[in-house]
């Protein structure tokens, strides 16, 4: 029953700010000048939140398990080392291109 009132409730609330936001302006044009504006910097920092958590976790989750496998076995610390680090730095590599991705749409807030 809860989860239905929460369901429910933040249903509603979506809709009543999605009629808000559709009224037209005083002087009677429907379109905003700041709205491409707007949706890049949401865009922009979604990019860089979505991608640094995607990429700190998966960071977490190769260490963890490279660790794990380097306390069961240590023998092969030099055959799970090099595999690690590669991971990790692809990884990184996904993070850089959210912040690349983050900067470009950014860069299309300024400009017009």
């Amino acid at each position: 029953m809860k989860k239905i009132v929460a369901t429910s409730s933040a249903l509603l609330v979506t809709l009543f700010t999605l009629s808000a936001f559709a009224q037209e302006s005083a002087t009677g044009s429907a379109s905003n000048a700041f709205d491409a504006q707007m949706a890049a910097a949401i865009g922009a920092g979604l990019a860089i939140g979505l991608g640094a958590l995607g990429a700190a976790l998966a960071q977490g989750r190769v260490a963890s398990t490279a660790l794990d496998g380097i306390a069961r076995n240590p023998g092969a610390d030099g055959k799970i080392r090099t595999p690690m680090i590669l991971g990790l730095a692809l990884i990184e590599s996904i993070a850089l291109y959210a912040l690349l991705i983050a900067y470009f749409l950014q860069g299309k807030v300024g400009g017009h």
